[in-house]
């Protein structure tokens, strides 16, 4: 038994040994190389040298906590929206009773995973844009007498993150709905509760695992996002993503983009174990 064991053990490793392979190489190597880096001086050309120093995350925390603060709105008020957005969308794909139906409408929210994401963002630019369909169609029926500046804004910014990532928070909360066993709705409708407290007291406790697993989905890439913000915000949209990407590239600040990116790290660290907490106390 012992032997026999020990063998299961052996062929598990040896399968699993080319992704721990990967993730030591490609994962797990440059995270230690960017935390090393964010400790050391910058040299010529933005490169990482000695001797070690903490200025880069004091200059992180202080002149760049605007930023930082401005991305952390822009991450939850996106969250907030999709999630506005998202749950109503999945309770109305899952209370259609026809399966052709509620395939259809699952393959549109999935359809935009089909195309890239910047040509997908380009899309919305062009329907956003002075000249483009969405001005025309304002001056059209006349609720504007000139053209509306939508584009290199704050909410331009909000549009294209919720744009993005709406489908991440739809697809857990689906999952969500359709594990509902519906006869606990029933039963505290029959206990004297209406729609309101039996949505309070019963539909959104149980669904909540899938709304705090959607917004995770929703609120990590939206708040490493530089994109969206570089092609839609402009000035107006600068987010701690695109602090990163100017750092690393050209004759940038290795060491100010890696603790950087280590700050960014910790937040979204912060927010997993949230996360995780959350949801062992559901699973509870």
């Amino acid at each position: 038994m012992i032997r026999r064991r020990r063998g299961d053990s052996s062929r598990s490793l040896g399968l699993a040994s080319p992704a721990i392979l990967w993730l030591l190489l490609f994962f797990l190597a440059p995270l230690v190389f960017v935390a090393v880096s964010s400790f050391l001086s910058r040299g010529v050309g933005g490169a990482p040298v000695a001797p070690a120093t903490i200025e880069h995350y004091l200059r992180t925390v202080t002149v760049f906590r605007p930023v930082l603060v401005q991305t952390l709105g822009f991450a939850l008020v996106t969250t907030l929206i999709a999630l506005l957005l998202g749950y109503p969308l999945a309770f109305f794909i899952a209370g259609r009773r026809d399966g052709r139906v509620r395939l259809a409408l699952l393959f549109l929210v999935l359809l935009p995973f089909w195309t890239n994401f910047l040509v997908r963002t380009y899309a919305l630019i062009t329907l956003l844009q002075r000249e483009g369909p969405l001005n025309a169609l304002l001056q059209r029926l006349g609720l504007a007498d000139e053209a509306i500046r939508f584009l290199y804004t704050e909410g331009a910014v909000v549009a294209g993150l919720v744009y993005g990532f709406l489908p991440f928070m739809v697809l857990p909360i689906y999952a969500s709905v359709e594990r509902l066993q519906r006869r606990y709705v029933e039963a505290a409708q029959d206990l004297g509760a209406n729609d309101w407290h039996a949505f309070w007291r019963v539909v959104l406790p149980l669904t909540l695992p899938g709304v705090i697993a959607g917004s995770m989905l929703v609120f990590i890439p939206a708040i490493g996002a530089f994109v969206t913000p570089d092609l839609m915000g402009g000035t107006q949209g600068l987010m701690i993503g695109n602090l990163v990407q100017r750092q690393f590239g050209g004759r940038g600040n290795l060491p100010l983009g890696s603790a950087i990116s280590m700050v960014l790290l910790v937040v979204v660290f912060a927010s997993v174990l949230i996360y995780a907490r959350w949801g062992s106390r559901d699973d509870a």
